[in-house]
């Protein structure tokens, strides 16, 4: 099997490595978390296709440096949903999120009082990959929570056959290995 997957994704180009998820399956690991110039050409690119919105919502972790430079781009502010509880939430909303790059079942967590922030307000979901879309599915969950409505669900990347559905807004499609 191939070490390493070519991606072209926003005029730029990145060697991707190969990971085994299973003895079944591997996928290329795409990170953002600090390449600055494929962070700010993806969200200009992401930017151009998405609706209009008010309000960016995003899971912890890796979808933080796109929702920020999306945000920053368009000045419009974000929301992190965070992977668990934190002292700081007083009325704290949780929903479960099962990711292909987590072991076992997370949550994703917001503040009602964050999510009042979202009343009214055109919501994006934004994430950096879209592969069997439960992080996507736990974000509109708690977007749902909000008395705002989901105008669009981004990614960068859709992964297998993610890239064949017509709900998400996405760059480029990313294979998984299947051996």
């Amino acid at each position: 099997m191939q070490e390493s997957y070519t991606l072209n994704v926003a005029g730029l180009t990145r060697q991707l490595p190969i990971c085994p998820v299973n003895e079944h399956l591997s996928i290329a690991a795409f990170v953002m978390f600090g390449d600055v110039e494929i962070t700010v050409a993806c969200a200009k690119e992401l930017l151009a296709r998405c609706p209009d919105f008010d309000y960016l919502l995003t899971a912890e972790a890796k979808g933080i440096p796109l929702a920020y430079e999306m945000a920053r781009q368009s000045g419009k502010p974000y929301l992190i949903a965070r992977k668990g509880r934190k002292l700081y939430m007083q009325d704290p909303v949780e929903v479960a999120d099962q990711s292909i790059t987590t072991v076992g079942q997370q949550s994703l967590v917001v503040d009602r009082t964050e999510l009042e922030a979202l009343t009214s307000k055109r919501i994006l979901l934004v994430d950096d990959v879209i592969s069997t879309g439960g992080s996507m599915q736990a974000l509109e969950s708690l977007a749902a929570h909000s008395r705002g409505v989901v105008v669009g669900k981004a990614a960068v990347l859709a992964e297998g056959d993610a890239a064949k559905r017509s709900d998400i807004i996405f760059l480029e499609h990313l294979p998984v290995f299947i051996h």
